[in-house]
Parts: structure tokens; C-alpha cells; sequence
């Protein structure tokens, strides 16, 4: 056995630390925080976050459309609760969803006019709470180290099966 495959083991046995897990609960804590400070600036723009999610999968989108199984995984949401939300935000004239051409069981989920323009006033103000709130508080440097740890977080996530994949819970 190697060391590092050693230490893997090692590390995989020992319980967190006192100093570790409150480290966790910090990092939790901001980020709710965080987006209940940005969720709430962008109520003033007449769009709740979920709408945001959406209209910026949506707008970022080959013509401004995605099947409505695509745009749910994008944003990581059961379809269920895609299909629930895109009906209110269709009824508000944000979205429309059309029948698949090649699939009678799928939707087709466009962003309309109304929806473009909503999200293009939503945007100024939310990227200023973002720089207000997050990025400012920052230095470059604390940047460099935060995309690192985000780095290292994503490579460890994307070397372990996923729960879904394992057929557990998510």
C-alpha cells in the first residue's frame, strides 16, 4: 500500500474535528445567509431566485429554449418541482412551454420576451448585491484561495459515485 493511499485511509477513518466541524457549520451559515441577503434583493426586482435560476439557464440556452428534462438538470431540480414552478412563472408571461416536436412526453421551455426583459433589469442590481455582499468582502488573493478549495470540492465530489448513482437517496 502506498502512503498516500494510506493516508486516504487514515483520513477516511478519523472523525472531524471540533475545528473542522464548526468550520462546516460556518460555511453553512454564510452561505444561507448569503442567500437569503441576495434572495431578498432580488424580490425587489420582482423575480424570486428560482425564477432567476430558470430565466438565467434559459438565457444562457442555444434560443433561448431547453426540454424541460434538460433545464431540470441544469439547475438541479426534480421535474416535479420544474413543472410546478414553470407553470407559475408561465402564467406571469416569463416562460412558455411547447410540446416536444420529437417527444410527445416532453416540453419544450422557452424564455419570452417578458421573461428576457425581466431578467435584464433583475441583473445590474443582482450582480451589485453579489459584488456588495460576496466579492468585496475579498481580497485577490482570498479569491485564488477560495476557486483552490471550490477546485479541490468539486475533483473529490466528481471522484466518489454520487448517491444516485449508488441508487441512495438524494
Amino acid at each position: 500500500m502506498t502512503a498516500g493511499k494510506a493516508a486516504a485511509g487514515a483520513a477516511a477513518r478519523r472523525r472531524m474535528t471540533v475545528r473542522e466541524l464548526a468550520i462546516w457549520r460556518s460555511l453553512l451559515d454564510t452561505t444561507a445567509e448569503l442567500r437569503r441577503i441576495l434572495g431578498a434583493q432580488l424580490q425587489e426586482t420582482g423575480l424570486s431566485p428560482a425564477d432567476y435560476h430558470v430565466l438565467l439557464a434559459l438565457s444562457e440556452a442555444a434560443g433561448r429554449q431547453l426540454r424541460s428534462s434538460v433545464l431540470a438538470a441544469s439547475i438541479d431540480w426534480e421535474r416535479s418541482r420544474l413543472s410546478h414552478h414553470l407553470g407559475r412563472m408561465e402564467r406571469r408571461g416569463l416562460i412558455r412551454r411547447d410540446d416536444c416536436a420529437t417527444d410527445n412526453r416532453g416540453a419544450e421551455v422557452s424564455l419570452t420576451e417578458d421573461g428576457a426583459i425581466m431578467f435584464r433589469r433583475a441583473t445590474p442590481p443582482h450582480t451589485r448585491a453579489i459584488k456588495k455582499h460576496f466579492a468585496d468582502a475579498l481580497t485577490p488573493e482570498q479569491f485564488e484561495a477560495l476557486a483552490d478549495i471550490l477546485q479541490a470540492l468539486q475533483n473529490h465530489l466528481h471522484a466518489q459515485p454520487s448517491p444516485r448513482a449508488r441508487g441512495g437517496a438524494s
